[in-house]
Parts: C-alpha cells; sequence; structure tokens
C-alpha cells in the first residue's frame, strides 16, 4: 500500500529506483539533510535488481558480510546473513529490514515506472510524469536504476509463434516457475545462465542449453556461515570497511602483488589449485597481473579450461564449453555451484550456436541450421542493456529540449559517472564512467551517495540553485576511462556488456572505470574538497 500523498506533487529531491541506491540516497537526504524526498519504483517492494530477479539459483557473487551497507555500526551488528552467498531472497529480506529499520516505505511511491524526465529551466525543476499519469515536480533528480536492470530479449524470428511459456531471467515471475515433466531451452550463459542451468536441470524433464559464448567458471564453494564466522564478521566490522574501501574492486580481500613471473610453474598450479578449493571470486586475485598480462592470463585461462575438461565426462559437451575465446576476467567472472557437474547428467543437452546457430522460433520450438527443439519452456539468460539502457528508457529531457537519446547517440558521455553535460542537478548513482559493475555494488554505491549528499549540502549552504557539469570535462573524463581500461584486458573482449556489444546497435564504448575505486574516490574527494570548482554552480 502507498501512503504518499499525490496532491503533493512538488519536491526537493526525487530519487528513481528502490534498491540498494534509492535506499541509502534517501536516508542521506531525507534523514540528514532534512530534505523533502520522493523515491519513485516501478515494483511493488524495494529490492531494485534483487526485486526482479529471482530467476532458479539467482544468487550475489559476493561475500554477504560484503554485501552490505557499512553506513551505519548498527546495522551491521544487528543483521546477520545465513550463507556465505545469499540468495534473491535473503537480500529482500535485508533491504525491507534496512526500509523498516530507517522508516523509507513512508517517502516510496511504489507501482509507479517513471515515463518521463524533462528539465524546465524557466522554474529550475525537473518536471516527471509516471505510466499512471502522476506529475511531480523536483529541484533535483536523482537516477537510482540501477546498472542491471533493462532486460534484453533478442530479437528472434518467430518468438511470438511459440506456443509455450518463455521468461528472462531478469523479470522472472514473483511466484516462480515449474519446470517439472517439461523440455525447457535456455539460451545464454553469462554469470545468470551458469546460476540457473543447475537448478532448472534438476527439476525439468529435460534441458538443452543454447551457448553463444564459452565462459569461465569459478566454483562458489557456497555454504552455511558458521557461528564463529558470523560473530567474528560482528567484531571486526570496522576492519572489513577499512577492507573494502581500499581493495579495488570494493570485495574483503586484498589481491596479491606477486606477478605469475616471479613464481615456478609447481608453485603456480599450486597456488591455483588452493584458490579453485577456496572458490568464489578471490581466485582473480591469485596473482596481480591477471587483468594486465595477456600471457599471466593465460595460465589462469588454461587451468580453468582443464578443470572444465576434468570434470565434463561428455568430451564433446567439455569441449564446447573449454572453447572459451576471451582472456580470463575480461567479462564478468562467474562463480558456480555445481554448473560444468551438471553437464554429465543423462537429462541435460548441449546446442554451440557458433557451429549451428538459431534461424527462428516456431509453434513447438527452437529451430537451428542442424537441428529441431521440441520445448515446452524457453529461459532467455541473455543479459540487459546495461548502464545505459535504464536511463534512456526514461525518456529524460535536459536543457534546450537536449534529449539523453541524442546526446548519448555515440555512446554515454558523463563526468564522473555521476553528471551529464546539459542536464543540470541531474545525478546518476554507479552512471557509466563509475567503477559500478567493475565492483562489489555496495560499496561504490554508498561512496557515490554520500558524495552526491555532500554536494547538494554544499549547494543548499551556499545558497546555489543549479550544477552542472560540461561537455570538455564529460570528454576529459571519457578519455581517462578509455586510458585506464586500455591497460587492462578488459576492451579487447568480444561480446562484452562492458562495451555494449551484446545490444544490436548500440554504440561500442567501455563504459565502467577499471582504474579502483581507492583511486575514483580521490578523484571524487579531491573535487568535494575543491568546493565542485569542476562544475558550473549557479
Amino acid at each position: 500500500m502507498n501512503l504518499i500523498n499525490l496532491n503533493n506533487k512538488e519536491y526537493d529531491v526525487i530519487i528513481v529506483g528502490a534498491g540498494f541506491s534509492g535506499l541509502y540516497q534517501l536516508i542521506c537526504l531525507r534523514d540528514q539533510l532534512g530534505m523533502n524526498c520522493l523515491v519513485v519504483e516501478t515494483g511493488d517492494d524495494v529490492g531494485g535488481t534483487w526485486y526482479w530477479n529471482r530467476y532458479p539459483g539467482a544468487r550475489c557473487d559476493t561475500e554477504s558480510h560484503a554485501y552490505s551497507y557499512y553506513f551505519s555500526d548498527e546495522l551491521l551488528k544487528q543483521w546477520t546473513w545465513s550463507e556465505r552467498y545469499p540468495g534473491h531472497a535473503e537480500i529482500r529480506r535485508y533491504m525491507n529490514f534496512v526500509a523498516e529499520k530507517f522508516d523509507l516505505k513512508k517517502d516510496i511511491l511504489f507501482n509507479h515506472k517513471v515515463t518521463s524526465a524533462q528539465y524546465n529551466e524557466d522554474k529550475i525543476c525537473w518536471e516527471i510524469t509516471t505510466n499512471n499519469k502522476i506529475n511531480f515536480k523536483s529541484k533535483f533528480l536523482i537516477t537510482a536504476v540501477g546498472c542491471l536492470s533493462n532486460a534484453n530479449i533478442p530479437k528472434i524470428k518467430g518468438l511470438e509463434n511459440f506456443e509455450g511459456k518463455y521468461y528472462h531471467t531478469g523479470n522472472w515471475p514473483k511466484n516462480g516457475v515449474s519446470f517439472v515433466g517439461k523440455k525447457v531451452g535456455q539460451i545464454g550463459t553469462g554469470s545468470t545462465g551458469i546460476q540457473a542451468v543447475p537448478v532448472i536441470a534438476e527439476e525439468a524433464k529435460h534441458l538443452t542449453v543454447f551457448q553463444r559464448t564459452a565462459n569461465y567458471s569459478v566454483p562458489a564453494r557456497n555454504k552455511p556461515l558458521t557461528e564463529n564466522f558470523k560473530i567474528h564478521v560482528k567484531d571486526k566490522f570496522k576492519y572489513y570497511r577499512e577492507l573494502l574501501k581500499k581493495t579495488p574492486n570494493g570485495h574483503p580481500f586484498e589481491i596479491s602483488n606477486r606477478l605469475v613471473a616471479d613464481v615456478q610453474e609447481q608453485e603456480m598450479q599450486e597456488i591455483y589449485e588452493k584458490a579453485w578449493e577456496k572458490g568464489g571470486l578471490q581466485f582473480r586475485g591469485s596473482f596481480s597481473d591477471l587483468v594486465t598480462n595477456v600471457e599471466a592470463n593465460k595460465t589462469a585461462s588454461d587451468f580453468i579450461k582443464s578443470k572444465i575438461n576434468e570434470t565434463v565426462l561428455n568430451k564433446k559437451f567439455a569441449a564446447i564449453l573449454s572453447d572459451i575465446d576471451h582472456p580470463y576476467a575480461g567479462k564478468r567472472p562467474p562463480i558456480d555451484t555445481n554448473y560444468f557437474e551438471t553437464y554429465n547428467r543423462d537429462n541435460i543437452n548441449l546446442v554451440d550456436l557458433r557451429s549451428n546457430p538459431i534461424t527462428q522460433i516456431d509453434e513447438k520450438g527452437i529451430q537451428t541450421e542442424k537441428e529441431h527443439f521440441d520445448l515446452d519452456i524457453i529461459v532467455f539468460a541473455t543479459g540487459y542493456d546495461a548502464m545505459t539502457g535504464p536511463l534512456l528508457n526514461m525518456n529524460i529531457i535536459g536543457k534546450n529540449n537536449l534529449k539523453l537519446l541524442e546526446a548519448w547517440e555515440e555512446g554515454p558521455k558523463t563526468f564522473l559517472g555521476l553528471q551529464v553535460p546539459g542536464f543540470p542537478n541531474m545525478f546518476t548513482i554507479t552512471g557509466p564512467g563509475s567503477p559500478s559493475v567493475l565492483t562489489n555494488m555496495p560499496i561504490a554505491i554508498e561512496q557515490h551517495v554520500e558524495w552526491i549528499r555532500d554536494c547538494i549540502d554544499f549547494m543548499n549552504k551556499k545558497e546555489y540553485s543549479t550544477i552542472e557539469t560540461d561537455a570538455k570535462s564529460a570528454e576529459e573524463w571519457g578519455n581517462e576511462v578509455n586510458n585506464v581500461a586500455n591497460k587492462t584486458l578488459l576492451p579487447t573482449v568480444k561480446h562484452s556488456w562492458y562495451l555494449g556489444a551484446n545490444i544490436p546497435g548500440k554504440p561500442q564504448v567501455f563504459m565502467p572505470y577499471a582504474g579502483g575505486l581507492p583511486r575514483y574516490r580521490d578523484v571524487c574527494e579531491n573535487i568535494k574538497n575543491n568546493n565542485y570548482k569542476e562544475f558550473s554552480l549557479n
């Protein structure tokens, strides 16, 4: 039930999205600065990406004690996670716990999707309209829409003729889907697909996996947390807070200083083996040069490929799964629970779309160049129009009727991933050009939200009405984003959503900032300490 008074149409701040970003931004501006705020949320509850991502096996790939807000000592002491890697339901419970603790829902308008946001230069305000034809005005517009919230279903000929059911993992039915007795086809084997396959295969009569791009994956080794570890995390939260702030990706472990070339072959294999047994994203921290040196990366890539070939007994499947065309961690590095082991089941098939592409979907299933697959259900694990898609979907119009869609025609242009030239008083939390998806998101979000809070506080105290970046700053920052990315192997990957290459026709620009959170935080702090002189304040 919404408690919002819809007769009140004017706010100091409108925040779009009630995930990690939106909830904390509301706390910072409403509770700490005393501003009149409204959060507008498409769904009917808090949760952000975890509200929509309820697909089988949906689980965070950051360890639970790090996938938390760290701004409140009390909150850290009060909440206890149950598993090493939290599942989607537990994360939603956590976010509801936060919303209740800080009494946030009274200022969240649920079941309303922003369909347009236009800047009115004369009145110095944003005019926002929702799908329910409700209009609002606010001095500031803050987008907290998330980087991975715009589901991408590829345009495959004949999909509308399919007589079965189809679903996208990023927009999963709240009541779940039963696969019992069903022939299921899953398209996509990125992080999401790798999580879904083992769970679907356990329930379905038969599962056919359609793979375009083979992927690395490291075992998550997920397990319930011990009582000792739960106590340890609560006792040491200040240590973890500092650790998360100083590591490049905001994870609760440090990346080793050693280079692959520093060790002998046997020691290298032992290091990888130990990391494999421990499981999780820490595997990529085994050496410091895995994402910057091709030869070093090859040692990790070869190790994982050998594990795939060792695990998957069907040699045809093993060859398809290990035929990986990019460096390890060049894309988002998945972690899994029994992904490769699942291909040893009797009720699973694997189709290599590079040698046998899909030609169409018909009434009964999927037709490839070489054969037809009868299906009852199709699961699209085909990712998102990442980073820019959720923002462009809002139909944002800035000064001089400049549409964001036009401003970003050649790819996103931002300063720090926080502001866009031509769009005064609009802030984008974890926007393109910020560390965002290359990090543990809550830690990146806290940094962004607090910077926006401090900036608005400065404006209020100095009685400034508007803040805006300019094209020169955005261009220079874009060059910095590219320069840093080009020191890594990340931009070399084909089909990477970091570049927008998974969306036909989307401009291919490397979007996240790969320089690490500490370096990024320093840049932002210097600007703050310089009284935001890099921006135009009026």
